[in-house]
């Protein structure tokens, strides 16, 4: 590992006491870096971007097989892939950063970030970039996402989530955006050597040594996996398989570490993470956090027949089906073993009542429309249509099937008898606008059609504290826009 600089910080190790999402608060003027040396047009070739090997790197030891053909279903009349390609460039422009960038904004940090990013040849993660997370202001991370900077910009947002990583690898991909690819993916890479573990931590400061917490946050990690081995499709289909190994030799890592330390072996239910907290005899579990494609997924590529992906599969949709029908058909954010709707171990989900979330379908819940739609989008799995179409029935109920109603901004009570529907929000953020729309690809064209055209009048808010918001309203639309196609 390398020799690093000793700084434990007393937050050390609380396994992300407030969490990587949020809502959309009131817009404020922008501190970040001004962006503009950071803006890189959507590629118009496929050219591929090779990576370069580590002296760490494992290498894949089966072929993988060969996967079924695709079929899509029918998505809105107003499918519009340019607005896709734009709201990425948008949101790329503002949440994206690069590491040559920031030591230019900050050169009086050129020696900190130099000892995770080294320059010599064995652990050399350049060029590497970054997606920077909202601003903290006050709060449980606020003195850590702040570098030590005599200059504004930097101040309380200087931390990225292995979440963005994650989201931003994602969107690199089906956006054809080969180097902020590798740049994010070398982000991971330098922060799993100097942190000296498997997966990702969750949270770090900017392209700085400072620790925060290195705990692994389940979602991020299905999706930085699930990048690596989509990449190393499109280079296989390219014809460079040594940068297809490479790829999908890191992703083997992932898909190694996310079985041994994030799915429970007795039931086979994933975990939110790999620290203890999310464990023992009742462990409280986050539906968002089931990525039905990345499953399946690890199914093809992993050669470990002891790694039991399809059951993992079935066990999340059997106990995401036990959770929906228990309730009014939305979900909570968080729920235990039974079903039930509870509170996590880690005070992610408010402080009291009157603050608490877990019981709603609240911040977490808000990208599960996403996940369940790409599934059924890629595999028509009918598990997928049901649960989507039941959440499409609840909205289009309490919208009279208007999309553009603004029941759609209520955070809804998975049981009444747990609590009351949160009604705080007036104005309908992007995220849950997009969310909404995606319930209606399994059953309701005519909902999807109006609502795929209200989400291509959206654009990325841009905005210090719109991270969660605009990376999210990216997502669902490319996946809306029939931007998310299979390699394969």
């Amino acid at each position: 590992m390398i020799s690093k600089k000793i700084l434990v910080p007393a937050l050390l190790g609380t396994a992300f006491l407030l969490g990587a999402c949020g809502d959309d608060p009131t817009p404020v003027a922008p501190i970040n870096p001004t962006p503009s040396s950071a803006v890189y047009p959507v590629p118009t070739s496929s050219a591929a971007i090779a990576p370069v090997p580590t002296s760490s790197t494992p290498v894949p030891t089966s072929s993988t097989p060969t996967p079924l053909p695709v079929a899509y279903p029918k998505l809105a009349n107003s499918v519009a892939l340019t607005y896709a390609t734009n709201n990425y460039a948008l949101w790329k422009s503002y949440h994206f950063t690069t590491y040559e960038q920031e030591l230019t904004t900050y050169p009086e940090l050129a020696t900190e970030f130099k000892v995770v990013f080294l320059p010599d040849a064995a652990h050399n993660y350049l060029p590497s970039a970054r997606v920077v997370w909202s601003a903290q202001s006050s709060g449980y991370y606020r003195d850590y996402c702040m570098a030590n900077s005599s200059l504004q910009p930097m101040k309380f947002r200087a931390c990225t989530v292995s979440e963005g990583i994650g989201y931003g690898m994602l969107l690199a991909y089906f956006n054809g955006d080969d180097e902020a690819f590798m740049r994010m993916w070398n982000y991971s890479r330098a922060y799993r050597e100097y942190a000296d573990r498997k997966l990702m931590p969750w949270i770090t400061v900017s392209f700085h040594w400072t620790p925060v917490d290195n705990s692994s946050a389940t979602d991020a990690d299905e999706d930085i996996a699930t990048a690596l081995i989509l990449m190393y499709y499109k280079m296989l289909a390219l014809g460079n398989v040594d940068a297809a190994n490479i790829y999908l030799g890191d992703a083997l890592s992932f898909i190694n570490a996310i079985w041994d330390l994030e799915v429970n072996p007795a039931t086979l239910l994933v975990y939110s993470g790999d620290e203890d907290l999310w464990k023992g005899t009742n462990p409280v579990y986050n539906l968002s956090y089931f990525s039905p494609v990345a499953l399946r997924l690890f199914a093809m590529v992993d050669p470990n027949p002891a790694h039991n992906w399809t059951g993992v599969l079935n066990a999340m949709y059997a106990y995401m089906q036990l959770v929906q029908d228990a309730g009014t058909g939305v979900f909570p954010d968080w729920s235990d073993a039974t079903g039930v709707a509870a509170n996590p171990p880690n005070e992610a989900a408010g402080s009291g009542p009157g603050s608490w979330t877990w019981y709603t379908f609240n911040k977490e819940s808000v990208r599960i429309p996403w996940r369940i739609a790409w599934d059924y989008y890629w595999y028509q799995d009918p598990r997928a249509a049901a649960v989507l179409n039941k959440l499409n029935a609840f909205i289009a109920t309490k919208s009279t099937n208007n999309p553009d109603s603004p029941v759609l901004s209520v955070n809804y009570s998975w049981n009444l008898a747990v609590g009351n529907d949160n009604t705080r929000n007036k104005v309908v953020s992007s995220q849950w606008y997009a969310a909404w729309c995606a319930t209606g690809l399994s059953g309701n064209p005519d909902w999807l059609n109006a609502c795929t055209t209200g989400l291509n009048a959206k654009a990325p808010s841009n905005n210090t504290s719109s991270y969660f918001s605009d990376i999210l309203l990216t997502m669902y639309s490319a996946l809306l826009n029939g931007l998310m196609v299979r390699p394969f």
